[in-house]
């Protein structure tokens, strides 16, 4: 299981993420990112909707609510042209901390020798 300081760290780029994809609800983004970690990392309500909040009012994310065939109304999100930006920005970041553990862990072609001399 994933820390709570991981959780925190990925949560935005997690949901810009999956909202490149097209728009969804909290609750399919919840379960989604329980399937795609195989249930490393697992979301409530109550932590994700105050996130979705903050990323509306940050312009990251819209929303709209959709009236369902059962009379219930569902809130949609989709990520915005800032998103996309922030997305972007976020992607390179983690993909450096990536490469760098890969390296550190001796799962690169070139395993890290550190210099102790």
């Amino acid at each position: 299981m994933a820390t709570k300081a991981l959780v925190a760290a990925s949560t935005k780029p997690l949901v810009l993420s999956i909202l490149s994809y097209g728009e969804n609800y909290g609750y399919q983004i919840i379960k989604e990112v329980e399937q795609l970690s195989q249930g490393e990392l697992s979301w409530t309500d109550a932590m994700l909707y105050p996130v979705l909040s903050r990323m509306e009012k940050e312009g990251l994310i819209a929303s709209n609510w959709v009236k369902m065939d059962t009379g219930r109304k569902r809130k949609y999100y989709q990520i915005t042209t800032e998103g996309q930006k922030r997305l972007e920005r976020e992607r390179r970041q983690w993909l450096n901390v990536n490469r760098v553990f890969i390296k550190l862990w001796g799962m690169d072609e070139k395993p890290y020798q550190p210099d102790l001399g």
